[in-house]
């Protein structure tokens, strides 16, 4: 397994975020970043997801591996994540079910537009194969399958041009933007949450600027320059979620090219507020990996296996939301959950590394 790092460190730290944001109204909701910004942890997962396939499409010299071999991992781990959405999907509506006969409360089959589900199980089995029926809070996995699908495409692009798949990528973004494209969802009306057209641009920056990292200094002198820039940015984002400013979209004919900061659409606001938290906090990684030596490893090791550790978020935060629900929450409630989910979540982490040494242990028959 490879030592701790920044890359790994912070996807850590994402998942945990959005375990606790995935409970909604739980007291430590409060004391997230995302309650002190426009943007949220969903960004910093899908551009580290990003900058991991620069890593990964490279060899141990740096070199890029051939191109087939690029687009075969790609599409392996696509399949790996699609899979890992079915289960998700499929354990989050047992437990809605299960929930709904134990506690004897049919209003619980309406989770999270699970009452879809159970209404017409042969459309929405079809919707769930396809991707296009989605669970609220379940919807980060499809995103994270449909970029990881195109990503091949960028990576192609990138062996010859970074700066023309950053093109590429920022021209399907504002098309998308101005255009209002999304993939629709299914059975039901609507579109994603996550808008795959606009968050493409996050997976691909991060792509991208691994690579200008490992071609030249450059890019750490211009990330050094601008940190003044970037905690001026994240200062306003603190000031505007603390006082709940939000500009009024009737200003405007299109408020999703300007100011709004709904997630669907990664708007320019939301983008230009992760871009100075990457500013901001970018060097940070290295003043705390000496002093919090454990958190770091813990986070770390969640990141090192944040598929595995995702979906058992996704699980356990549900669970947490039922038992909010039936017990009305409350700081203790809310500390044995919130434990209890991080204890699940480091044990998830754990066990796939044991799992995956024990292989590797194991002599061949």
């Amino acid at each position: 397994m490879r030592d701790p790092n920044a890359i790994d460190f912070w996807r850590g730290f994402a998942l945990i975020t959005i375990f606790i944001n995935h409970i909604p109204g739980n007291t430590f909701e409060r004391y997230t970043f995302s309650q002190y910004g426009i943007s949220d942890a969903a960004e910093l997962f899908v551009f580290l997801a990003g900058w991991s396939i620069g890593i990964a499409t490279r060899g141990r010299d740096g070199n890029p591996e051939p191109p087939g071999r690029s687009v075969v991992r790609l599409l392996a781990r696509t399949v790996e994540v699609y899979r890992a959405q079915l289960t998700v999907m499929l354990l989050a509506l047992a437990l809605i079910a299960g929930a709904a006969l134990l506690l004897d409360n049919p209003l619980i089959l309406e989770w999270h537009n699970a009452g879809n589900f159970f209404a017409d199980p042969i459309q929405s089995v079809c919707g769930m194969a396809l991707l296009t029926y989605q669970l609220g809070y379940f919807n980060i996995l499809p995103l994270y399958v449909l970029l990881i699908g195109i990503a091949p495409v960028f990576v192609l692009v990138g062996r010859f041009s970074l700066l023309s798949a950053l093109g590429l990528s920022v021209s399907v973004y504002l098309a998308s933007l101005v255009f209002g494209w999304n993939v629709p969802s299914w059975p039901g009306e609507g579109d994603w949450f996550f808008d795959p057209l606009c968050w493409q641009l996050l997976l691909v920056l991060g792509f991208v600027l691994q690579g200008w990292n490992l071609r030249s200094d450059a890019l750490r002198r211009w990330s050094r320059r601008l940190f003044p820039a970037g905690v001026v940015i994240v200062l306003l984002g603190i000031v505007l979620a603390v006082t709940e400013i939000r500009p009024d979209p009737m200003l405007v004919p299109e408020p999703r090219l300007l100011f709004t900061f709904e997630k669907t659409y990664l708007t320019p606001a939301r983008l230009l507020h992760f871009l100075g938290v990457l500013l901001a906090f970018a060097p940070l990684y290295a003043v705390l990996a000496p002093r919090i030596g454990r958190v770091v490893g813990y986070l770390s090791q969640m990141g090192r296996n944040s598929l595995a550790v995702f979906s058992m978020g996704s699980i356990l935060s549900l669970i947490g939301q039922l038992v909010r629900f039936q017990t009305g929450g409350g700081a203790l409630i809310d500390m044995l959950v919130a434990g209890s989910g991080l204890v699940g979540l480091g044990f998830t982490a754990w066990f796939v590394e044991w799992r995956s040494r024990s292989r590797s242990a194991r002599p061949r028959t």
